[in-house]
């Protein structure tokens, strides 16, 4: 008797094969025109793009669009897997067999040492993984991580230890990993505290750089796109401001979202609660009517509407 953990293993498989062969399909010779033009470099955008709606599927808790999204997500690499194939460099096997190697390398504490070992996993002998709480498979899995680069020739032929983190990373998401991979040698704030001084040093240099280009830039109404003192200084700011949300353990880009979305919610209310057009509006009167949105949202005036 077939059980149904057995049944919807098998129709998985069956799925995930379908899905490859549609994509060989429509790579190939009698296949799509838009998708066989396509290259690494061409659907990049598309791979950024579908991992945001991923989020925004999830934030918005709506299931059937995360459900959908998933797909897309998957098609990207289904995608790439695919002209990798054409080309020569790897195929979708690889790529399903490295992720399960992986997943058992760095559990062993779900599949057991031996299995581990037989997976790849290097590292060094002694590491604990009998009834461990989560942080202690978090500091296995960097170890065993770190044992695989150590053995890797991209980590032979590094320089740095910050190599390996991407440089096609969103700029929020590389500088918190910039940061906290220079935590792990000790070169990072000891307290919070620290980056709150950091980030006024910053905002003053950002001051003095906005005060010496204005008088460079003096009868201009903006400034230059090279004004590259002012750049600078802003991306030291942007730069700490992400450091600091790392020591406060606040993930930048998801609190950037939302910040995104509280600004759209509240110009919305803006813009239904003005009594004509915002470009008509002056400035005290705009002020006015975000003020209002932002109090509408207060919980004491949620408790008066309760």
């Amino acid at each position: 008797m077939v059980s149904g953990s057995d049944e919807q293993e098998k129709a998985v498989t069956s799925q995930f094969a379908e899905a490859v062969a549609i994509m060989a399909r429509l790579r190939g010779p009698d296949g799509c025109p838009w998708d066989r033009e396509q290259s690494f470099d061409s659907i990049r955008k598309y791979t950024l793009e579908e991992t945001y709606e991923v989020l925004d599927a999830i934030e918005r808790r709506n299931w059937p669009d995360l459900c959908e999204e998933l797909g897309d997500l998957l098609l990207q690499v289904l995608f790439y897997s695919q002209m990798a194939a054409e080309a020569g460099y790897f195929s979708i096997s690889q790529v399903t067999e490295g992720l399960n190697n992986k997943l058992i390398r760095r559990h062993p504490h779900v599949f057991g040492d031996q299995a581990s070992a037989a997976a790849g996993n290097s590292a060094p002998a002694g590491m604990e993984t009998e009834g461990i709480d989560a942080s202690q498979v978090l500091l296995n899995w960097e170890q065993i991580k770190r044992a695989e680069k150590a053995g890797s020739t991209d980590a032979r032929a590094s320089q740095s230890r910050l190599d390996s983190i991407p440089r096609g990373f969103p700029a929020l998401m590389e500088a918190a990993k910039l940061g906290s991979r220079a935590s792990k040698v000790g070169f990072d704030w000891p307290e919070v505290e620290g980056v709150f001084a950091k980030l006024e040093e910053e905002i003053a240099e950002l001051r003095e750089a906005i005060k010496k280009q204005g008088n460079a830039n003096s009868g201009q109404d903006q400034f230059k796109e090279d004004d590259s003192a002012v750049i600078g200084e802003v991306g030291d700011l942007l730069f700490t401001v992400v450091n600091l949300a790392r020591q406060l353990e606040v993930n930048s880009e998801l609190a950037l979202r939302q910040a995104n979305r509280k600004f759209r919610r509240r110009f919305a209310a803006m813009e239904s609660s003005s009594p004509g057009p915002l470009e008509e509006q002056s400035p005290g009167q705009l002020e006015a009517l975000w003020a209002k949105a932002k109090d509408a949202e207060s919980p004491r005036a949620a408790e008066s509407a309760g």
